[in-house]
């Protein structure tokens, strides 16, 4: 079996290679046609409903799951879920992610499962290699609209829906992005601490306390008509931040009567205020570029922008344990 995986990881290596370098070199932008490019790894959702929700939904968040994975956490409930936001293109960061702190099996007797989170893409090219490395390692989900940064909201909003759908029962979530470092030992084991009793309504990373800006050139840009106020509630930077597991449900529950914004994290801030859920601040997270120092990483739990090739740097030197002589 083991040789298997592996000449199939080679095969997709290859592929994505191959590919990336025909879409780069040759081949123009092309828009998405086919209704279900994923047809045969479709898979019918579980009877999902969350109760009575009197008023008629303003987002009902129609999207049918083209790839997915709603075994994941049948056999064994997870302590943790971790979603991580990515695009097609960054393989080589889902892979570096998969083979350091993403890793499943990291933790003897913590069961942690890894998803990572996708549109459809407007080329089928695309498309079909992420459908063949979801057939390797099973743990990429996508629904049926278009993989954008105005549509980072959508993405989020599909990872609260797979976890209130097919993992509800596990005890905490994280959601992250793909060019990420996180420390693991300082998120399990003192953040999270798996012997205490699991929280409710719990939420943390790094709080924001900002409002909206005008200025159409910023890539944070909010239109005055889409939202007025001059403030935002506090909302936890998107880059990382952890929730206990029912909030999953609340948020997904609350958006789809919250007018979407396509500012994700802005957006969860604004579904929480509703919630009338409190995000604390965790000085341990981290929303911008940090300087390498191994003992300096060693007090965190996020660093920002951390290359695919840097993450095996860090997650190497972790691992040797040289950090715990600082």
């Amino acid at each position: 079996m083991a040789s298997k995986v592996s000449c199939l990881y080679v095969l997709t290596v290859v592929c994505w290679a191959s590919a990336l370098w025909y879409l780069s070199v040759t081949r123009p932008t092309s828009s998405y046609t086919g209704s279900k490019p994923f047809s045969h790894l479709t898979v019918a959702r579980k009877n999902f409903t969350f109760g009575n929700i009197r008023t008629r939904p303003i987002n009902p968040h129609s999207f049918e799951f083209l790839i997915n994975e709603p075994d994941k956490c049948e056999k064994n409930i997870p302590f943790l879920v971790i979603l991580i936001s990515t695009t097609h293109k960054e393989f080589d960061a889902r892979q570096a992610i998969r083979e350091t702190w993403g890793d499943e099996n990291n933790f003897k007797g913590i069961k942690i499962a890894t998803l990572f989170l996708l549109g459809k893409n407007a080329d089928p090219v695309l498309n079909q290699m992420v459908e063949q490395e979801s057939q390797i390692f099973h743990d990429i989900i996508v629904e049926d609209f278009i993989d954008s940064y105005h549509n980072l909201t959508l993405k989020t909003l599909m990872g609260m829906r797979w976890v209130a759908t097919f993992c509800s029962k596990a005890k905490y979530v994280m959601k992250t992005d793909s060019d990420i470092f996180v420390n693991m030992d300082n998120l399990i084991y003192k953040l999270l601490k798996p012997s205490t009793k699991p929280r409710r309504r719990y939420f943390t990373g790094y709080v924001i306390n900002g409002g909206p800006i005008r200025d159409v050139r910023s890539k944070w840009y909010m239109p005055r008509d889409l939202y007025p106020d001059s403030n935002y509630p506090p909302f936890c930077s998107g880059t990382g931040y952890i929730f206990s597991a029912d909030v999953a449900e609340l948020i997904y529950k609350t958006s789809l009567h919250t007018r979407l914004l396509h500012l994700e994290d802005v957006y969860v801030g604004l579904c929480l205020r509703k919630l009338g859920i409190h995000p604390f601040q965790n000085s341990g997270f981290n929303h911008w570029k940090m300087a390498y120092s191994l003992c300096r990483y060693r007090r965190v739990i996020t660093v920002h922008q951390i290359s695919p090739e840097e993450m095996h740097r860090i997650w190497n030197d972790m691992s040797s344990k040289k950090h715990l002589r600082c």
